[in-house]
This record gives structure tokens, C-alpha cells and sequence, in this order.
């Protein structure tokens, strides 16, 4: 099984999509410093989780959620 996820900074105006099989170890590896493309806008908060049944699918799913309409469902979520 392999999740895509969004993540939302609590201090910055800044999301993150991308997908994983292990969603609780992403986000403590988020949140402990360990990505470099998201250091700057720590702390995060997860804002949306999808279930998929293979990677193939997820990266499917994460590739919509960072194209135009995918960015338009997501600013949604955000409020």
C-alpha cells in the first residue's frame, strides 16, 4: 500500500506533495529535519492522505495533485 500525502507549513504559506509506503516515518523525518527540500518551512501539519494500491498509482495521484488542478484542490484544503 502506498499513500500520497500533502503536508501544510504552520508558519509559512508553503505545502509539500509527495508519496511514500510508510506515511508516519515521512512525517517524523519531515518534521526532525531530515529532508532538505522542507527544512525551511518546519513545523508541518498533514492535510491530506490518499490510499492507493501500488506505486505506479500513487505517482499518478501525486503527479495530478501538483499540476494546475491538483494545486487548485489542494489551495481548497488549505482554506
Amino acid at each position: 500500500m502506498y499513500q500520497v500525502y500533502v503536508l501544510k507549513s504552520k508558519i509559512k504559506d508553503y505545502h509539500y506533495v509527495w508519496m511514500t509506503d510508510n506515511i508516519q516515518r515521512r512525517l517524523q523525518q519531515h518534521n526532525e529535519w531530515k529532508n532538505k527540500s522542507t527544512k525551511a518551512y518546519l513545523p508541518f501539519e498533514m492535510i491530506y492522505t490518499e490510499n492507493l494500491e501500488n506505486s505506479k498509482q500513487a505517482r499518478e495521484r501525486e503527479k495530478f495533485l501538483k499540476s494546475w488542478v491538483g494545486r487548485k484542490f489542494i489551495k481548497e484544503l488549505m482554506g
